[in-house]
């Protein structure tokens, strides 16, 4: 379906919550079958240590590569506003934007990286026997992160075109990619930890290729050299937003390093490896819930832009329900099967014991967690950047970090897994009043 349609602004909410949120839902779970694939083949055929190395080496090239993700989300809302408005050179203008601002922002930090590379991996957790692997892990895939970072931002703009499908088939090929290369440099060829770097990269690389060859022949935001003229008040837009993102991933990096450093000081490199698999999983099971959140974003930042106000609660409204129910579905799965999960990613019999009860703590709060994702994602949509700002930190940020610096000096390793809980219904709440504000008053009617 192409923009000319408006069907963002006319069809019915569920068909188009439902249109967007199943490839957006489908995709990231391949972009996470990424991460999953990585963990369980190194797991078994390379051993449980290399799993804590691709913790601590994951959230710093993840933040890198946020930079796209950051930078597609923010443009995106101005870019789906100024759709909803008419205004499609605009849109094309802040396309051309984006693209200059992630390349050239991650490329900025992958040489930082490079530099620096010793000295950033042990900040990042990489103590013990844990920094000969990371380092290993560490050079192929940073110098393949501005691909990614591409990736991301071509993903959401795809997504504010009504054409994710496209988005969907991006990622598949990459983690279709990443399997195959995984298999025939781990297994195959023997290569190692090296080897999942260098598959995880080149399936960065093939992502980049599709998304390269849709906007060349398949977009409808092709810029022309005059749209890459720099304007100071549409990079202006794009930044405030994209700080949201940015900000956010930002804070998920320095939770990373505290939970490297906390999870090494009170339970060694055993301890930082069961969170390599918790953290997998995280991101792996929540996929259908960040998917309707990721669904939720053109539909709400079209429909606010053309002052379709109701259709903007209906879209909250729905939209949280689909997400709660999603959530409870995968709080059961974790629930009954949190100890046939970790015996897929390792046969360290320590770590079976002891990763089970961990995962079911961390995720004993998520059939809530929608409120909180779609809350802070309406303001994003709608250009409210402050309240977007606050209400995405607000778990990790306000909450998980000073709970994680507290609890473990009470309760040790089990500090750790009970903070998680904690912040999400914290979070949830802040975040449940100013959308009910928010909905009694700008949002309450036509």
């Amino acid at each position: 379906m192409g923009l000319s349609d408006a069907d963002l602004g006319q069809q019915s909410i569920r068909k188009l919550l439902i249109r967007q949120a199943i490839p957006a839902s489908v995709g990231i779970l391949f972009m996470t079958v990424n991460v999953l694939i990585d963990a369980i083949f190194v797991g078994r055929w390379i051993g449980s240590l290399a799993i804590a190395a691709l913790s601590v080496v994951m959230p710093l090239t993840f933040f890198i590569s946020s930079l796209g993700m950051a930078i597609g989300v923010g443009g995106s809302s101005v870019l789906s506003r100024a759709l909803g408005a008419g205004n499609k050179d605009k849109a094309i203008n802040v396309f051309a934007h984006q693209v200059v601002m992630t390349f050239g922002l991650s490329s900025l930090f992958v040489i930082a990286g490079l530099i620096f590379s010793e000295e950033i991996l042990y900040a990042f957790g990489a103590n013990g026997d844990i920094m000969e692997p990371a380092r290993e892990f560490f050079t192929p895939i940073l110098i393949a992160v501005p691909f990614q970072a591409l990736c991301m931002m071509g993903n959401n703009v795809i997504r504010a075109e009504d054409k994710s499908k496209h988005a969907m088939a991006a990622m598949i090929i990459s983690a279709v990619a990443n399997i195959v290369l995984d298999i025939l440099f781990i297994k195959i060829f023997g290569w190692g930890i090296f080897g999942a770097s260098l598959a995880t990269g080149l399936s960065f690389f093939s992502c980049f290729l599709y998304i390269l060859w849709f906007f060349i022949y398949r977009s409808e935001l092709l810029p022309s050299f005059r749209h890459f003229a720099w304007h100071r008040k549409i990079a202006g837009e794009i930044t405030s937003l994209s700080f949201v993102t940015f900000a956010r991933q930002g804070v998920i990096s320095i939770l990373a390093v505290l939970l490297n450093h906390t999870l090494f000081s009170f339970g060694g490199e055993h301890a930082v490896t069961v969170y390599g698999i918790i953290s997998r999983m995280l991101m792996f099971m929540l996929f259908p819930v960040l998917g309707m959140t990721q669904g939720f974003l053109p539909v709400a930042g079209y429909n606010y832009g053309a002052e379709n106000y109701g259709r903007v609660r209906e879209s909250i409204r729905l939209s949280i329900l689909y997400a709660g129910a999603l959530a409870i579905v995968i709080f059961a799965v974790i629930l009954i099967f949190a100890k046939p999960i970790t015996a897929v990613f390792t046969t360290d019999p320590d770590v079976i014991r002891d990763t089970p009860g961990a995962l079911r703590w961390v995720f004993a709060a998520s059939p809530i967690i929608a409120v909180q994702l779609i809350g802070a994602a309406y303001f994003q949509a709608a250009g409210k950047a402050t309240k977007a700002l606050m209400l995405t930190l607000s778990k990790q940020g306000f909450f998980l970090i000073p709970l994680v610096l507290i609890l473990p000096h009470f309760w040790g390793l089990f500090g750790v897994w009970i903070a998680f809980p904690i912040a999400d219904v914290l979070s949830t709440i802040v975040t449940g009043v100013f959308l009910k504000r928010e909905m009694s008053g700008e949002l309450r009617g036509e």
